[in-house]
């Protein structure tokens, strides 16, 4: 089966914005903010798809981190810049 025609403009600007997300998240750049919209755009997945759910949790879930709760925080404390 051969795909015709492009992707609407809106999918297509959506699909650019979360690229550059990921980019921002594996150059460390403003890795909260980047971590924090790709979350909420998982977890709307999740809940606008429901057949993809385990997928989109398991993408959006753990990029929310544990923050001081994780055993880094127990083992060494918060570290400042």
């Amino acid at each position: 089966m051969v795909l015709r025609g492009e992707p609407p403009l809106a999918v297509a600007l959506f699909a650019l914005f979360l690229i550059g997300l990921g980019l921002l998240l594996i150059a460390g750049f403003w890795t909260p903010v980047a971590a924090s919209l790709i979350t909420l755009t998982a977890l709307w997945d999740a809940f606008a798809h429901p057949a993809d759910r385990p997928y989109s949790l398991m993408i959006g879930v753990p990029l929310l981190g544990p923050g001081a709760w994780s055993v880094d925080a127990r083992l060494f404390g918060w570290k400042r810049l």
